[in-house]
């Protein structure tokens, strides 16, 4: 099995090492502000728990929208999930990037709290680049 800069290699594929990151407003729009969280997990009852974990802060529970997706591998196989919360479209954006990365075992929320002034498709470049920011400081966290 083949290592690399994130953590065990399945396959090609990545994952995280850490349970729980957060970087917080790492993004702001016309009022709208963005924060990005993620962490290992292997089935659905860490994700549940995941979730509760980031919701347990007040501010992240009553955020506008908390999108994320996960890919979990078992037995060699690899199951997609994703969650819109509102914000249509943004946790397939996620999870095209998890795709991208070869990240498994991870799950990534992009929290929104929305500014007043809609964003239209600059939402989905702001979602997109809060995952990569994610996904590029994790990899700087490992190395």
């Amino acid at each position: 099995m083949k290592t690399n800069q994130i953590g065990m290699d399945l396959g090609g594929n990545s994952t995280m090492d850490e349970s729980f990151v957060l970087f917080e407003k790492i993004i702001t729009d016309r009022g709208s502000k963005y924060s990005v969280s993620g962490g290992r997990v292997t089935n659905r009852e860490e994700v549940k728990a995941f979730l509760k974990e980031l919701k347990r802060k007040k501010k992240y529970a009553k955020a506008t929208h908390n999108t994320w997706a996960v890919r979990v591998e078992k037995d060699g196989q690899i199951g997609d999930i994703k969650n819109d919360d509102g914000e249509t479209g943004a946790g397939a954006t996620i999870l095209r990037q998890l795709q991208q990365a070869n990240m498994v075992n991870t799950i990534i929320v992009v929290t929104r709290w929305f500014g007043g002034v809609m964003l239209h498709g600059d939402r989905f470049k702001h979602v997109q680049d809060a995952t990569i920011y994610f996904l590029e400081n994790i990899e700087k966290r490992t190395t």
